[in-house]
């Protein structure tokens, strides 16, 4: 769907959009449309239950006068309380009604909401509301009707602010490419993206300038990371850990066993890669395990948040690591009872086969941690689905031992709708995974499964380091229709970590 912008001014043809407030105030270009249609806007309003309220829509199909197809009414609320994910969430649910009405062209008349806010920017974030919400993962469809797929090819903001908008929509059609490549690659199936192809996704992002590495499971022996390692080993994939590295601040100058100075310290994003999860040897229920081909949520958000912050040249070193494995159960498969030793050295009896991803995330954030020194590490998993049962899907849990780093995070989230919770890490949580055969068993008992798994992970955090620990299974997918998200892959965590970024790490 093709975004653009122009100056104020009823359209010639195809949808208009425009907005009113509480108490049914319309705004100046709703005014317009309203007298250039002999007041049909008045009428409709007067012979329905609109309002103006938030999220309030009216539509008047072929009114007179005009040659407009239709004209859509967003309510908007009281003014006072219009924030930006509100002008967002305007964009993205006019297309999903013109979407339903078989609308071709749509414009918005956008007039300046409030002496307080910025009209350009809420231009272009009602564009990036449409721009979202657009998205649609249909490559496998070859038998729909007509009528099944969306019909909206352009959308047009009409603002006078439209110069301005158009120069602020660039950054966030940067941020939305960084989105849309998250949502493709988690919405693929496991037949088509496994631990080799999605570094092969992964190396198209050297167009952009980020820089690649990739570790098999040769190197990887080599380097003692028996914890990822023991979870792909019942696969025909092999295994892999993807590096990318974007030095936006400029290239450090020091890597390795040498700390370099701060300005030079990269932050660090890992993600939990496992493209398929059968439970391994302790299996989990035939009853939704399809869903599994998204327990890569959390490599899909760090491919996604490293094309955001390249294709928008952001003036920051971010390292971003995947460890990439596909969980089997065959005769090679990791038993339950096994012991595998970490890079770190520690040592760890497994409980369960299926409590893999953090195994995977030990090895990673340790390789990171010893090759990049970063000033500040996030990862993000879809590690537990006690999470679900404790957050349900409104919120990702937050873990960190760091309250700066948890409170800028939670900030960055509740700007652009990526709600965090932030749960408790303690000693009497820790003793939990304490084990009588090795350093440490990698599952404790039933109660507080999400805090024992981040207690888990934060055993391989080095001394100092800030952490963070999202844990994203209840928001990766989602099974209804949001604003500016449709319906299945979220890429929940690319439009926090962007903002994060930008707001505490770019010169």
């Amino acid at each position: 769907m093709k975004i653009s912008f122009v100056k104020p001014g009823l359209p010639s043809k195809g949808a208009v959009v425009v907005t009113a407030f509480d108490n049914r105030k319309l705004s100046a270009g709703a005014a317009e449309a309203d007298e250039a249609c002999g007041g049909a806007i008045t009428r409709a309003m007067a012979n329905s239950r609109f309002k103006g309220g938030k999220g309030q829509i009216l539509e008047i199909a072929a009114p007179a006068n005009v040659d407009v197809s239709r004209i859509l009414v967003m309510g908007l609320g009281a003014l006072k309380d219009i924030g930006d994910l509100d002008v967002e969430a305007l964009g993205g649910r006019a297309v999903a009604r013109l979407n339903a009405s078989g609308e071709g062209q749509a414009t918005l008349l956008l007039d300046p909401i409030g002496e307080a806010r910025d009209a350009g920017r809420d231009a272009a974030l009602a564009a990036l509301g449409a721009h979202l919400r657009s998205y649609r993962f249909d490559k496998y469809r070859t038998k729909e009707k007509p009528e099944q797929k969306p019909t909206l090819k352009g959308f047009t903001v009409a603002s006078a602010a439209h110069t301005a908008a158009k120069k602020a929509f660039a950054e966030l059609e940067a941020i939305a490419s960084g989105v849309f490549a998250t949502r493709d690659i988690v919405s693929e199936p496991p037949n088509v993206i496994y631990p080799e192809s999605f570094v092969e996704r992964a190396k198209e992002l050297t167009k952009l300038g980020i820089e690649i590495d990739v570790l098999g499971e040769k190197e990887m022996k080599k380097l003692g990371m028996g914890a990822l390692l023991g979870v792909g080993q019942g696969s025909t994939r092999e295994s892999q850990l993807l590096v990318m590295r974007w030095n936006g601040a400029g290239k450090p100058k020091a890597k390795g066993k040498a700390k370099p100075a701060k300005a030079d310290q990269p932050v660090m994003v890992v993600g939990k890669g496992v493209t398929f999860d059968t439970g391994g040897i302790s299996i989990k229920p035939a009853g939704g395990m399809e869903d599994m081909k998204w327990d890569m949520g959390g490599a899909g958000v760090v491919i996604g948040l490293m094309r955001a912050l390249a294709a928008r040249k952001a003036k920051a070193n971010v390292v971003g690591i995947c460890g990439l494995v596909e969980n089997m159960p065959d005769g090679n498969a990791q038993r339950p009872g096994d012991v595998v030793t970490s890079m770190s050295g520690q040592t760890i009896e497994i409980i369960n086969t299926d409590a893999e991803g953090r195994l995977v995330l030990a090895d990673a954030l340790w390789y990171g941690q010893e090759t990049y020194k970063p000033k500040a590490i996030v990862d993000l998993a879809t590690l537990t689905g006690a999470i679900i049962i404790s957050l349900g899907h409104e919120h990702a849990g937050l873990f960190s031992n760091d309250d700066g780093l948890s409170e800028q995070l939670t900030t960055a989230g509740s700007s652009v709708g990526e709600k965090l919770w932030r749960l408790p890490l303690g000693e009497a949580y820790d003793k939990q995974i304490n084990c009588q055969v090795a350093d440490m068993k990698n599952t404790g008992n039933r109660s507080a499964g999400s805090i024992t798994a981040a207690q888990f992970l934060q055993r391989f955090i080095q001394k100092g380091t800030p952490w963070a620990h999202l844990d994203i299974a209840g928001v990766t997918w989602s099974n209804e229709d949001k604003p500016s998200v449709p319906k299945g892959a979220t890429a929940f965590g690319v439009r926090l970590l962007d903002r994060w970024i930008a707001a505490e790490h770019e010169k």
